[in-house]
C-alpha cells in the first residue's frame, strides 16, 4: 500500500461496492494510491474506504478513482439514529432479499441435478438432459453477478474471486455441453458413476453439471452467510446508534413541550421521566433518580444522580423525576464520541492483515497461471482432456483470497463492539497490538487511582457524644455558606448522606482564614477548625491515623467542646487495588507518577502495592519518565484524565484515559475507559491479547487452506464441487471463529455481569 502522506488535511470515507476478496481491496487501494499526496485504507467486512487526501482532491476525484477500478462508490453516510424498538423492526435491506431469493431459486434448481449426479442408483433414461436443462439458468442466471464482476475486472484489466468463480462455472458448464453433443455423454441409458476425485477418463466424457451447478450455489451460499455473520460483528455499532433518543421533552417558562432531539441547545431544560432515556449530556438541575448506564459502559450498578450532578445522554432513568440542562448536544454529546472512536477503529487494520492483502493482491493472477499451467501439464503429459481441465477447474474454484481478507476486519469487528458494549473504546487495530506487547503502566493518582474529588474518608466521634448523622448535619450546616475547597466537600457529603433530611440554616457564619469557619445551628455555637494540640485520646489518635493516610483532618467543635474529628481527601477508586494485582499478574509493571506530595502518593502506593513512585511530577516529567522508560526498552502504557497527563499519553507506546476526564487527556489517548473503572485495564489488555490470537488464527488458516488444498486441486485429488465447498467453508470457519470474540467475557466477572453482557451481545 501506499505510504500515507507526509501532510494530511482532509479525510473522507466511501462505501465501495462490489468488492469480495482481498484482492478487490488491494486493488482500490492502489486505484486511490496512484492519485498524488492520497492514502487510503479500504475494509472488506465493513465495505468502506478511509482517504486521507490533500484538501485539492475532491470526493468526485476519488470516487471516480474507485469507479475505475471497476468498483462503485459514494460518500459514506452514518445511519440515522433509530429507537430501539425502531431498530428491531426495521426491514430487510433490498439486496439481502435480492441475495436471499436467488439463493433459494438456486437451491431449487441445483438439488435435483446433485442428486441425480451423485446417486447412480436414481439416474433414469435421459437424466443428464433434465438436469442440463435445470444447470443451465444455474450457470447462467444464478452465477450472473460472478461473470459480470469477472468481466467488469477483465476491462479494467483485474482478476478477483469472482473472475476465478466465473471461469470455473464456465468451464464446468461449457464442458459437460461438449461432452453430452460430442463426447457421448448424451446418449440415452448412460450412467454416470459419482466419485470425489476426479476421473482418469474413459469411453464416455463425464458431464459435471453438478460442479457447474455445485460452484455458484456453495459460493453463494457461503458469501450469504458470511453477510449475515459479518452484520453480526457490527451488531454493537447498530446498538449505539439505536441507544439514541428522537424526542425530547423541553420545559420553558414553566410549559413543556415535545420537540425532535435535533432542534435542543445547550443551555435548555429538559425532563426526563421515569422509564424514559436522557436525551443528552447534562447537568441536573433538579429531582433526584438513579441512572442505568450498562448499555453505554457496561457499568451493571446504577448510578445515583441529584442537583448539580452530570448526566449521560442514553441512560434510563431508573427512578424519579429529573429536570435537566443541556450541556452538549448532536456530535458533541459522549454517545456520539464512544460511537465516532468504534466506527474509526472498526476502519484500522492491522499489521498482519497489510501483509496479508500484498499477498492477495497478486494472488489470483498468480492462481489463473497456475490453473493454466495444470491444464498444461496433464495435456502435455498424455492425459485425456477430461481429467486435465477438472483439474485445472478445481485449482480455480479453490483459490480463496476471501478469507485473507476477512481475517483482521470480522475480529476487528466483533473485538471494538464487544469493548464497547464492556466501556472500553480502542482507538484501532494499532492500539490493539501496543496493548498486547505493554510491560509498564504509567499510573496517574488524582482523578485514575483516586476519584479525584475530595470527600469524607474517616470520621471519628468522642465516646457517648453525637453519633455520625448529627456531626454530618451540624458540620454540614455551617460548612455551607464556606468557598473552601474542603468546606464545600464537606457540606455536598453532608447532603448526600442525609438525602432524607435537608441540613439546618445557620446564623452568625464567620469564616476566619487559616481557621476554620463558625456560626449558630439550632442554638448551638458550631465551628469546624484545625485541630490544635489539646485533643481527647480518641480524637488524637484519629489525628495521627489521618495524618499518616495523608488526609486533611479538621475538628468540630460545639459550644467550645471538641465533638468529632474528620478527614477529608481524595479517596482510592473501588476496584483499584483489584486492577492493579490484576495488571502486575498480566506481566505488566506499575509505576505511579503523580503531581502530588510524596505523603499522599506514598498513602495511594503502600495501599495498592505500587513499588515504584515518582511524586511531585510535573507534566514535562511525566513525558520525561516515559522516555526513559521506551529508551530502556520497555513497552509503555500511560493512564491518565486530566490536561497534565496529555503530554505523557500522547509519548507513549499507548495512551489510556479514565473517561470520566478531560477532553483533552481523551484526545491524546488510543484507548478510553468509557466506565471510568481502572479495573477495565486488564480487560482491555485481555480482550486485546485475545483478539490478536484470534486475528493470528484467521492468518494462519487462510494461508494453510491455501497451501494444502491448491496442490491437492492441481495433482487432480479434488473434485471441483467438492474444492467450491471448501472454498466457501474456510471464510466461514474465519467468520465463525472471530465471532467468538462477541461473547469474550473478563477474567473474574460476577455470573449477573456475564449474563448481561450475553444478552447485549446477542442484542436482546
Amino acid at each position: 500500500m501506499t505510504p500515507e502522506p507526509a501532510t494530511v488535511s482532509a479525510t473522507t470515507d466511501l462505501t465501495v461496492g462490489g468488492m469480495t476478496c482481498a484482492a478487490c481491496v488491494s486493488r482500490v487501494e492502489k486505484r486511490l494510491g496512484k492519485i498524488e499526496g492520497v492514502s487510503a485504507t479500504v475494509n472488506l467486512a465493513t465495505g468502506r474506504a478511509r482517504v486521507l487526501h490533500p484538501p485539492g482532491v475532491t470526493a468526485d476525484e476519488l470516487m471516480a478513482a474507485v469507479e475505475r477500478a471497476g468498483y462503485t462508490a459514494e460518500l459514506h453516510l452514518p445511519p440515522e439514529p433509530r429507537g430501539e424498538a425502531e431498530s428491531e423492526a426495521a426491514p430487510e435491506p433490498e439486496d439481502d432479499r435480492s441475495e436471499r431469493d436467488r439463493l433459494v431459486i438456486t437451491v431449487l434448481l441445483c438439488a435435483p441435478v446433485m442428486v441425480l449426479s451423485m446417486v447412480p442408483a436414481l439416474q433414469f433414461r435421459n437424466w443428464q438432459w433434465l438436469c442440463l436443462m435445470l444447470a443451465t439458468p444455474v450457470a447462467v442466471w444464478s452465477a450472473w453477478p460472478f461473470h459480470v464482476r469477472a468481466l467488469r475486472g477483465l476491462r479494467h484489466s483485474a482478476a478477483t474471486m469472482d473472475t476465478l468463480v466465473s471461469l470455473g462455472v464456465v468451464a464446468s458448464f461449457l464442458w459437460s455441453v461438449y461432452a453430452l453433443f460430442l463426447g457421448g455423454a448424451g446418449r440415452p441409458g448412460m450412467r454416470m458413476p459419482f466419485t470425489l476425485l476426479p476421473s482418469a477418463g474413459g469411453e464416455v466424457a463425464h458431464v459435471y453439471l453438478e460442479a457447474a451447478v455445485g460452484v455458484p450455489l456453495f459460493v453463494l451460499t457461503g458469501r450469504f452467510l458470511e453477510a449475515r455473520a459479518r452484520r453480526g460483528t457490527g451488531a454493537a455499532l447498530r446498538s449505539l446508534s439505536a441507544l439514541a433518543v428522537k424526542d425530547v421533552t423541553v420545559r420553558e417558562n414553566g410549559k413543556e413541550r415535545r420537540v425532535p432531539v435535533e432542534q435542543l441547545t445547550v443551555g435548555q431544560e429538559f425532563v426526563v421521566r421515569p422509564g424514559e432515556r436522557v436525551a443528552t449530556d447534562g447537568v441536573v438541575v433538579s429531582g433526584n433518580s438513579a441512572l442505568d448506564l450498562s448499555l453505554l459502559t457496561g457499568e451493571s450498578d446504577p448510578v445515583e444522580v441529584g442537583p448539580d450532578g452530570a448526566v449521560i445522554g442514553a441512560a434510563v432513568n431508573a427512578g424519579g423525576l429529573l429536570l435537566v440542562r443541556a450541556t452538549a448536544v448532536g456530535g458533541d454529546t459522549r454517545l456520539a464520541r464512544i460511537t465516532r472512536m468504534v466506527t474509526d477503529a472498526q476502519a484500522g487494520k492491522a499489521a498482519a492483515q497489510r501483509l496479508a492483502d500484498r499477498v492477495a493482491g497478486v494472488f489470483v493472477p498468480v492462481v489463473l497461471t497456475l490453473a493454466v499451467t495444470v491444464l498444461g501439464f496433464w495435456l502435455g503429459a498424455g492425459a485425456d482432456a477430461q481429467p486435465a481441465i477438472t483439474a485445472a477447474v478445481a485449482v480455480l474454484v479453490v483459490a480463496c483470497p476471501c478469507a485473507l481478507g476477512l481475517a483482521t476486519p470480522t475480529a476487528l469487528l466483533a473485538a471494538t463492539g464487544r469493548g464497547a458494549q464492556l466501556g472500553i473504546l480502542v482507538s484501532g487495530p494499532q492500539a490493539l497490538e501496543a496493548l498486547r506487547h505493554v510491560d509498564t503502566v504509567v499510573l496517574d493518582k488524582t482523578g485514575t487511582l483516586t476519584t479525584g474529588n475530595m470527600t469524607v474518608a474517616h470520621l471519628t466521634t468522642v465516646p457517648d457524644g453525637l453519633d455520625r448523622e448529627e456531626v454530618l448535619r451540624l458540620a454540614g450546616a455551617v460548612e455551607q455558606g464556606s468557598e473552601h475547597p474542603l468546606g464545600m466537600a464537606l457540606a455536598a457529603y453532608a447532603r448526600r448522606s442525609l438525602s432524607d433530611r435537608a441540613l439546618p440554616p445557620v446564623t452568625g457564619f464567620r469564616a476566619t482564614p487559616g481557621v476554620g469557619v463558625s456560626g449558630t445551628v439550632d442554638g448551638r455555637v458550631v465551628e469546624v477548625c484545625a485541630p490544635g494540640d489539646d485533643l481527647p485520646e480518641p480524637l488524637a489518635k484519629a489525628m495521627a491515623a489521618a495524618e499518616t493516610a495523608a488526609l486533611t483532618p479538621v475538628l468540630l467543635r460545639v459550644d467550645g467542646v471538641g465533638r468529632a474529628l474528620i478527614g477529608l481527601g481524595d479517596t482510592v477508586r473501588p476496584g483499584s487495588y483489584r486492577a492493579v494485582d490484576q495488571l502486575r499478574r498480566l506481566g505488566v509493571e506499575p509505576i505511579l507518577a503523580t503531581g502530588d506530595r510524596e505523603a499522599p502518593a506514598e498513602a495511594v502506593a503502600s495501599a495498592l502495592g505500587i513499588a515504584l513512585l515518582h511524586p511531585r511530577c510535573t507534566p514535562e516529567d511525566k513525558a520525561s519518565l516515559v522516555g526513559q522508560l521506551k529508551d530502556g526498552g520497555r513497552r509503555v502504557a500511560v493512564i491518565g484524565d486530566g490536561v497534565n497527563d496529555a503530554i505523557a499519553l500522547a509519548g507513549a507506546d499507548l495512551g489510556i484515559a479514565m473517561g470520566s476526564g478531560t477532553d483533552v487527556a481523551i484526545g491524546a489517548a488510543d484507548v478510553t475507559l468509557v466506565r471510568g473503572d481502572i479495573e477495565a485495564v486488564a480487560d482491555a489488555v485481555r480482550l486485546a491479547r485475545r483478539t490478536l490470537a484470534t486475528i493470528r488464527v484467521n492468518l494462519v488458516w487462510a494461508f494453510g487452506y491455501n497451501l494444502v488444498t491448491v496442490p491437492l486441486a492441481a495433482v487432480g485429488l479434488l473434485n471441483p464441487m467438492v474444492a467450491a465447498a471448501a472454498m466457501s467453508a474456510s471464510s466461514l470457519l474465519v467468520v465463525g471463529n472471530s465471532l467468538r470474540l462477541r461473547g469474550w467475557e473478563p477474567a473474574g466477572r460476577p455470573a449477573g455481569a456475564r449474563a448481561r453482557g450475553a444478552r447485549r451481545g446477542s442484542g436482546q
